[in-house]
């Protein structure tokens, strides 16, 4: 399928990108959503919507999202063997805790990840939501991995296609209602 070079732009122009910081620490990744930020919210700590959008490609099938919105709460990700290995992985799991919680403007939590060099090692995943005239503006920061140099380059390229999958989950769903 050929796509017209407008169209072809206006996409370009709409996908997410990542920085990694300078002191190589952090990668953050930024979108604009066209939906409140109390839909987002829900989106990112629903267990059953996290499973239908935050499931990876066929090289990382998701089998598992568990999340317990709150402070102090647990969550867990796990994928089905897929294409996909990292660090000798192909089994992705991770899990953490919540660490902040302030709906629906932000989500903290520790992320321990088993493709991580470090396996036991927390890293931190920040979720910021800003309410904007069109939607919601978020900001995903993933820091402490200025050792975890493989996992880095993923996340530099993997958190905007999670943002992108966000919000097209999200405004799909406003869209249908």
């Amino acid at each position: 399928m050929t796509m017209p070079v407008p169209m072809l732009l206006r996409l370009i122009a709409t996908m997410p990108n990542a920085i990694v910081t300078p002191d190589i620490d952090a990668i953050v990744a930024e979108i604009d959503v066209a939906a409140p930020p109390g839909r987002v919210f829900q989106a990112l700590t629903d267990s059953g919507e996290l499973m239908r959008w935050f499931k990876g490609d066929e090289g990382c099938p998701a089998k598992l999202w568990r999340m317990d919105p709150r402070k102090g709460g647990k969550y867990g990700y796990a994928a089905q063997k897929g294409e996909l290995t990292l660090n000798g992985v192909d089994e992705l799991d991770c899990h953490g805790e919540i660490l902040e919680f302030d709906p629906p403007r932000l989500l903290v939590y520790t992320w321990v990840a088993n493709w991580h060099l470090d396996k036991q090692k927390p890293t931190i995943v920040r979720w910021e939501l800003k309410a904007t005239p069109s939607g919601t503006h978020v900001t995903v920061t993933h820091s402490g991995l200025a050792s975890e140099v493989g996992a880095r380059d993923g996340y530099r390229r993997g958190w905007p296609g999670v943002l992108s999958k966000l919000k097209q989950f999200v405004e799909n769903e406003i869209g249908e209602l």
